[in-house]
């Protein structure tokens, strides 16, 4: 990555260069990351195709200021720290449903990073995951802001990821090309089952929270306390897309498939 371009990307996410590749930095820069940088699906329904490119996906963050799925999020922040020093490499995951069931290997995209200690980080899983990294070599509990993270390996190598003993994801030991996303992330894009095309989203982490615009309903969680509103036109719900995620649009997304589903 070009040094004006990790300068801006620092900038977009608020961040100083850090000094080191260590776990302190680590921590702040995906901190700020989630803070700063949304969880949001809306190419999906502006009929824009999201291309696993890095240099666009980062180009996609910081020029254009827009957020994205676990693909683009997960590989535009493992370029940003690989540019800074951190050796990081790109692990695939099967997802659990609600009913305890995993779904298909590549799903979703995670990190890995490797300093003194492995530690898994994640800024595109959405609500319900980890603010800060996840020591990958610990099998303890691991207290965070969003719950309490368990790593439990499994016979075959791989990794399964639980907050609050539910299981989040099962995350794979062996490395990936970003190449290797490239069919599921078309399916998630394209497909009538993808939760990607039944649901319209753009959620952000906040100092005491989450906001979340789920098609026109928009959910603000402070201090444990939910509040939502149905927001009554396009006007407003452009304003809320500027206000809420620093996201401009021309135009409100359209919702294809389905109806708004809860993130």
């Amino acid at each position: 990555m070009r040094p004006e371009l990790v300068t801006a990307y620092l900038t977009r996410i608020g961040a100083d260069r850090p000094a080191r590749p260590d776990a302190g930095s680590l921590r702040d820069l995906q901190v700020r990351h989630a803070m700063t940088v949304p969880f949001e699906n809306l190419d999906v329904h502006l009929g824009e195709p999201v291309v696993l490119d890095a240099d666009a996906l980062v180009d996609k963050v910081v020029t254009r200021r827009r957020g994205g799925f676990c693909y683009e999020l997960n590989a535009a922040f493992g370029h940003l720290l690989a540019a800074l020093g951190f050796p990081v490499s790109l692990h695939g995951a099967a997802v659990y449903a609600e009913d305890g069931v995993a779904g298909p290997p590549l799903a979703h995209m995670a990190l890995r990073v490797d300093l003194e200690e492995p530690w898994l980080v994640d800024v595109g899983f959405g609500r319900g995951f980890a603010l800060h990294p996840l020591r990958l070599d610990a099998r303890g509990d691991q207290p965070d802001r969003e719950g309490v993270f368990r790593l439990v390996e499994l016979d075959d190598g791989d990794v399964l990821v639980t907050c609050d003993g539910v299981p989040k994801y099962r995350l794979e030991s062996r490395a990936r090309p970003l190449t290797d996303f490239e069919p599921t992330c078309w399916w998630t894009q394209t497909s009538s089952r993808s939760r990607f095309t039944q649901s319209l989203v753009c959620s952000i982490l906040t100092e005491d929270g989450r906001t979340t615009l789920s098609g026109r309903h928009l959910v603000r969680t402070v201090d444990g306390r939910r509040e939502q509103r149905t927001l009554t036109g396009d006007a407003e719900i452009l304003d809320a897309y500027a206000t809420h995620f620093g996201i401009a649009l021309d135009q409100v997304p359209d919702q294809r498939y389905g109806t708004s589903v809860s993130w």
